[in-house]
Formats: C-alpha cells, structure tokens, sequence
C-alpha cells in the first residue's frame, strides 16, 4: 500500500473527516501541519459564476463544479449542500437522485452519474435560483458528502471558497422583430446549450452556455407549417437579424448552404458548426454570436460598424441545426466556441406564454408539426433587463 493511500486509510478508520479547510493553507511555521487533511475528493469551479436576472424575476446562478476521485476505487456523491457567502443556511442542497442527473463523468452529457471509479474526474452542472428579492452572494462555498469504497467509510468534504462575479450582465436590444418567439433550449436547466462542454486547445470551454435557439409561433402555435423538410414551411425562416448594440463586427462567414431540416447533419467538420455566422463585438469584453443564417441573406463583413438596430442577415438553417432558427449567445472573445460564455439580459420584451411541459414538448412539435403546449400568462409579463427563460414566448419592443 502506497503511503498516500495508507494515511487516507488511517483517516478513514479514525472517522477523521476528509477535508481540507481554508484554515490549513494560513498555518504558522510552529504548527505547520495543524489543520492539514488527507482528502480523496478534489474539486474545482471551472469557471468563475456570474448571476443575472430571468423573466421570473430571479437572480440565477449558472456555473460547472469539477470534482476528481484520487483513490484507487469508486466513489458515491451523495448530497451537496450549496452555501453563499458566511450563510449557514444553504442556498440550495442537492440529494443523490439529483446529482445523478447533474454530474457527468469526464463532463460528457448522456452519461450522468452519482458514482466516479477509481482515479476519474467529473462535472456537476450547477444551477442556483435564489429567491425573488435576494442579492446574489459574493462568494459559493460548496459541502459533498461521499462515500469510499476504497476506506468502506463515508466523509464530507468541504470545497471552496470561489468568488461569484459582481459584473452587471450586457444589455442587449432586440435580436428579433414581432412576437411570438420561443427560446429554445434556453437558461437554466436545459441541457443542449447549458452543458455544451468542450475540450479546446487544451482546456474546458463552454461557450454556449447562456445561449438561446430562438424559433418563432404561428397563430396556431407551431413552428412550421406544411413539409417539414422545406426550410420555407418554418415560421422563423427569413426573419430578419438584428443587431443587438452598436459595434464591430470581428468574424463572419457567408458560404453554406442551408440543411435539410429533420435531423443533425452527419460528419459536420467544426469550422462549420455555426452555419453562416456573424460575431459582434459589443465592447466591455463581450462579444454577440448569431449564427445558422440564410445564404445569401448576410449584410455585413468583419470590420464593419453597425448600429443597434441594423439588419445584418436573415434566419436559415446552416451548419449543425435541424431547424432553422437563430442561435444567439454572449461570450468573453471572438471566437464562437474557444470562449466562456457570459450571462446578458434584454432592455425590454413582453413574455406571454410558457411551454411548462418542456423541452420533451418542445421537441415532439419540432418533430411532428403538432401545436407546443402553451401556458399564456395573464396578464403578459413586461420585462426589463432580464434574460427570457427557457421556453417562454417573447414579443419584442421594437
């Protein structure tokens, strides 16, 4: 036995709890070993979290916590327990069902777990809503109660502190025009875009983060009307794209053709993922993607300055999409996907309706043509300066 797993093991046996606390890394030279705890959970958050307001009024928080297993066998996660700032109630606590539907081993979604083998790493895609009326604290600090199998003995591990962003989100004005638009796979708990993790370059990116797939309603409440197949039957096909802010625009492509709708294409080569695209420097370190855009429809090459406000294509159906639509995310630099993506809310947009049966509802109209089953609002919620959540429907201020 290495001596490593040896002094885990004593820890073990001695019910020694295995964490490490804030407290060990400040110890004076006397007593340089007090307060220092051998712990077979690691944990880190990849990306610092940044909270922003949703249409329902509260503050969320969207982040990724990765957690490796350092011991030779498996490990079972069985609650997290979420604290904010000095609270010794905790914002929100996560039971073993729930991590099991929240943490992927190797951060691959489709794979969700509860459970890591020996000497594998994973991660928990997090969401904090906080009350209507609570601030968000400055600072998460993060509890998990796990099993060993390798010391047959249960532990709890304190992780953290991390510190939580006070930036105010980007304000955005309309991407759109009219009503009846639908976020599709939008914040906070959707999986598509809010687990999109991507190993780039080296590192964990996850660009798509706040994104939204935004699809528009017919009268009717459907996204296309007649052949499924024909990019024309979809109400949102030809739409045109707005710019959201003044700016630059720092990328652009407007060469593919569109995709026949239905289904995913096959062997899709990354540098086409985003279709026909633009990317807009809004400033402040915030950068706009609109991506998926009909050819022949993109007005704007990279240098140009536009106005908010401006047409600077139309929506279609490139690259990786089944339906046309228009993807719109924020992110902290110019490239689509080697970025992290950054929270934003609108200056002002109406929601009238919810889709509560979610995205399982979504997809079956997606697929078959059939009504999306709408829950109005009434009276329709005025929004200002916050970010329209998953599968509501938004007419826009313009």
């Amino acid at each position: 036995m290495d001596p490593l797993t040896r002094m885990m093991r004593l820890a073990a046996i001695a019910a020694v709890p295995l964490f490490l606390p804030a407290a060990a890394f400040a110890q004076s030279s006397a007593t340089p070993h007090q307060g220092v705890t051998l712990t077979g959970l690691i944990g880190k958050v990849l990306f610092t979290p940044q909270p922003v307001l949703g249409s329902d009024g509260r503050q969320h928080i969207v982040y990724e916590l990765q957690l490796s297993n350092v011991t030779g066998e498996r490990v079972v996660m069985k609650r997290f327990t979420l604290y904010g700032d000095d609270d010794k109630e905790p914002l929100a606590t996560l039971d073993e069902a729930e991590i099991a539907r929240r943490f992927s081993p190797a951060g691959r979604r489709g794979n969700e777990s509860a459970e890591l083998g020996g000497y594998q790493y994973g991660v928990a895609f997090l969401h904090i809503a906080l009350p209507q009326g609570r601030a968000a604290p400055q600072r998460l600090t993060h509890k998990v109660d796990v099993w060993f199998d390798q010391f047959k003995a249960d532990a709890a591990i304190q992780l953290g502190p991390t510190a939580v962003t006070t930036a105010a989100p980007p304000v955005l004005g309309p991407p759109l025009r009219g009503e009846n638009y639908i976020a599709g796979d939008g914040c906070c708990d959707s999986t598509r875009h809010v687990r999109a993790l991507l190993p780039l370059n080296g590192a964990f990116r996850l660009a798509q983060r706040f994104a939204i797939d935004w699809e528009k309603l017919g009268g009717d409440g459907r996204l296309f009307a007649g052949d499924r197949k024909q990019v024309a039957s979809y109400h949102i096909y030809g739409q045109p794209i707005l710019a959201v802010s003044d700016g630059t625009i720092v990328d652009m492509r407007a060469d593919l053709a569109d995709q026949v709708p239905g289904a995913l294409p096959d062997g899709l080569p990354i540098g086409e993922a985003d279709g026909n695209f633009a990317v807009l420097d809004i400033g402040g370190g915030a950068f706009v993607l609109y991506a998926h855009m009909q050819p022949g429809s993109v007005r704007v090459r990279t240098g140009d300055r536009v106005r908010r406000g401006d047409v600077i294509g139309a929506v279609g159906n490139t690259g990786n999409s089944s339906e046309p639509h228009l993807h719109l995310h924020v992110m902290d630099g110019p490239s689509p996907l080697l970025a992290n993506g950054l929270p934003y809310v609108f200056e002002a947009a109406t929601v009238k309706a919810v889709d509560l049966a979610g995205t399982a509802d979504f997809d079956r109209a997606a697929e078959t043509g059939s009504p999306v089953s709408l829950t109005p609002l009434v009276p329709p919620l005025a929004i200002k300066l916050a970010l329209p959540l998953d599968l509501t429907v938004v007419d826009w201020a313009n």
